[in-house]
């Protein structure tokens, strides 16, 4: 039998309000036994709690929810106390010796909700990613995918897949049968390619790595070009060492910021020049140049003509030196604080590019999924019957694998262990 579960799920106390939920073949039996009768379905009412010997616990609001049309799948109650530390233990307390009733590990109420088909994996593993998220844009991410952005997507494509199978395993079984073989061949190549195309679409989505990390921004260019001075610029604080001493900077140095709801990386490197006999600014070099090949956005202060393909280039010191505006994409000056500001407007411009505002960020283990699928509906050819219909097979078997149709406990407990108490 199916313990019922309960755990506070809202914030720590002390609070105004504690709401404590009970989910589980008992729950009703169980709320009983603490406020006596239970208000109508959907409805609150306001109820005195009291232990097994009658002792009262609090005055709470209590809520009804039938199963399975629940948050979890399953009959559900919530009762709502006054937020003390001590109310909200007493509670748990006379909850804890009930019969066939105990405390619910992390997310446990979502991962019954998974099991009773109320969520979906992908939703899961949004509502986690909701959980944690610490920006704006991390959170619009994550909120897509919990309410099923992705697994709408999904559905779709697995709904597309069904006739191409059909016409594939048709052939296989009834091919040598005269009125199928009299048949134009279908162009099962032709209705899965703009499938795999759409996954394309999809895979060039960030990853929620990429926002949790943040949009690389390495500041680059040569010796005593300002791009330290300019770190400290955007970040608002003194993270680098300044002086007229060119390669003052001979290793990298990275900082992280949050700025209008989006993680940035801000990376400043050592000065590049074409030759060096400092063994150790040949490594800055080095690892500033790997970085800058590897960077969403390159700020270069260096000659406009030599800036890397699509950097912003930076007339930096605006106040000391004259730029062609024509050159540059935008100056820059740390005694001209709106000129900062223009900048971050500009890294927050690309932001929204890079990080595809408002869709849905992808998990790893997601996009690994959705690209091995991809590749196997791009090489149905409709040469081999057998073969298609194999590519067929394994690219639906992916995209179950991202509903959680397939997961295996070890997967369920790595995800809901990311999760909090109540959740």
């Amino acid at each position: 039998m199916t313990d019922t579960i309960f755990a506070l799920s809202s914030g720590r106390p002390p609070a105004a309000i504690a709401i404590v939920r009970i989910s589980g073949p008992n729950a009703h039996e169980v709320a009983t036994a603490l406020a006596g009768s239970l208000p109508a379905s959907r409805h609150a009412a306001l109820r005195r709690l009291r232990t097994a010997q009658g002792a009262t616990l609090d005055q709470a609001l209590v809520l009804v929810f039938p199963g399975p049309a629940t948050a979890t799948g399953e009959d559900l109650v919530e009762l709502h106390l006054h937020g003390g530390r001590a109310v909200v233990a007493a509670v748990e307390a006379a909850l804890d010796a009930l019969p066939h009733t105990r405390r619910a590990e992390p997310g446990e109420f979502t991962r019954r909700a998974l099991l009773n088909g109320r969520i979906d994996l992908a939703q899961a593993e949004g509502l986690a990613d909701l959980l944690e998220a610490e920006t704006e844009q991390q959170r619009r991410a994550a909120l897509d995918m919990a309410e099923g952005g992705l697994s709408r997507t999904v559905a779709g494509w697995l709904d597309r897949l069904v006739t191409a199978v059909a016409l594939v395993e048709a052939g296989l079984d009834f091919g040598e049968e005269d009125d199928v073989a009299a048949a134009p061949a279908p162009d099962v190549r032709g209705m899965v390619a703009p499938i795999a195309g759409d996954m394309a679409t999809v895979l060039a989505r960030p990853s929620v790595e990429r926002l949790r990390d943040g949009l690389l921004v390495v500041l680059a260019g040569p010796r005593n070009a300002g791009k330290s001075s300019l770190f400290n610029a955007l970040l608002g604080r003194e993270a680098a060492i300044v002086t007229d001493i060119a390669g003052t900077t001979r290793d990298v140095l990275e900082a992280s910021v949050v700025r209008s709801g989006m993680a940035f990386r801000l990376v400043d490197t050592a000065g590049l020049t074409e030759q060096t006999d400092d063994p150790i600014e040949a490594i800055g070099i080095a690892r500033a140049q790997t970085l800058m090949s590897g960077a969403d956005v390159v700020l270069w202060l260096g000659d406009p003509d030599h800036a890397p393909p699509a950097a912003i280039r930076i007339g930096a010191r605006h106040d000391e030196r004259c730029h062609d505006p024509a050159a540059v994409d935008l100056t820059t000056s740390t005694s001209d604080m709106a000129s900062i500001d223009r900048l971050w407007d500009l890294l927050a411009m690309r932001a929204e590019v890079a990080a595809g505002s408002g869709t849905t960020a992808l998990h790893q283990r997601q996009r690994d999924l959705i690209a091995t699928a991809a590749h196997e509906l791009a090489h149905v050819d409709d040469q081999d019957a057998l073969l298609d219909a194999e590519r067929i097979r394994v690219a639906n078997k992916c995209l179950a694998a991202i509903l959680g149709r397939d997961a295996t406990e070890a997967m369920l407990d790595a995800l809901f262990g990311r999760f909090c108490l109540g959740k």
